[in-house]
């Protein structure tokens, strides 16, 4: 299967390499992260189509990375690699949302075998009817992510691509906390400062848009991020 973007986090450098060239020679474009601190920001910076993660990594684990793989992505396909066998450990990766759980030792053509089921299955039951969801009813307002178009009451205001980025994220996570580091991480690729100080401009925009229905409101929650209040 070519043009498959894998994004490999392994730890053990010379088995990593063995097997992202393995990967690569089967027309794989292969990814590889040796330490787990560094997975998700690689994850989030990139597009992959499926991760292989090993459970074992320094500063941050297999599972931890997952959980928050899942968090931005919950359609990404999952592959954890282990030297556990402990049912304890089977049972958390796949509750996480795992497709697979390689224990190791094992033959690299398998995991080819496994990597190649899981995406033909997925691509077979992503048809029209699971199309990403575009249009969204956000009290009185229509807001289309595509077009970038948010409508009130027949007035319609073109969004910028970060305006409409952000407003889906808030949409997404309506009367819950959206993460000011996840929303950083997904729009701006950065969670510095001064992206941070932007992305506070960029709420500003979107509460003035929809300033005109008194059932939303966006709040800002002291050192975690905001939320999108939607009053039914």
């Amino acid at each position: 299967m070519s043009n498959v973007n894998v994004l490999l986090v392994e730890d053990d450098t010379n088995f990593g390499s063995v097997l992202k060239a393995y990967l690569s020679i089967n027309e794989f474009n292969v990814t590889l992260v040796a330490d787990g601190a560094r997975a998700f920001k690689t994850f989030i910076e990139g597009e992959f189509d499926i991760c292989v993660l090993d459970v074992m990594l320094p500063n941050v684990d297999g599972f931890t990375i997952a959980r928050r793989i899942k968090e931005h992505n919950s359609r990404i396909p999952l592959i954890f690699l282990t030297a556990k066998t402990l049912k304890n450990d089977i049972q958390e990766g796949f509750s996480i949302g795992a497709d697979d759980y390689i224990t190791k030792p094992f033959d690299s053509e398998v995991l080819i075998w496994k990597i190649n089921a899981i995406l033909n299955r997925d691509k077979l039951s992503n048809g029209a009817a699971n199309a990403p969801k575009t249009t969204y009813e956000i009290g009185s307002y229509t807001f289309d992510s595509e077009v970038r178009t948010l409508t009130h009451s027949g007035v319609e205001d073109k969004l910028s691509p970060r305006e409409a980025d952000l407003l889906k994220l808030l949409v997404e996570n309506a009367n819950s906390v959206l993460q000011r580091d996840k929303a950083l991480l997904t729009i701006w690729k950065d969670d510095s400062y001064f992206a941070g100080r932007s992305m506070d401009v960029y709420i500003t925009k979107l509460r003035k848009y929809l300033k005109d229905d008194p059932s939303i409101e966006i709040s800002s929650v002291h050192g975690t991020g905001f939320m999108l209040k939607i009053k039914h």
